[in-house]
């Protein structure tokens, strides 16, 4: 039971970091599952750069961690738009 808890938390934290990288970059809008898609290799991306300069993690669902992942997502976007 514990798993499905952390399993549907992470999916929503990845919707929001995605919903909000999509503002932040002004792309339109994906809807739901391709936010939380951006999200969650947005905080793979950011979790990845952060340990690798020694800032903090996205391990745990901090303010910390949502930045973490908030800026690896709004990279990933533009990664997207530019490559």
């Amino acid at each position: 039971m514990m798993m499905i808890y952390v399993l549907l938390v992470w999916l929503l934290f990845g919707m929001l970091v995605g919903w909000v990288a999509s503002v932040l970059t002004s792309t339109k809008r994906r809807g739901m599952f391709k936010n939380m898609i951006v999200g969650l290799i947005g905080a793979v991306i950011g979790g990845w750069i952060g340990a690798w300069i020694g800032f903090g993690s996205v391990r745990a669902f901090t303010i910390e961690g949502f930045v973490i992942a908030t800026l690896g997502a709004v990279l990933f976007l533009w990664l997207l738009k530019n490559v």
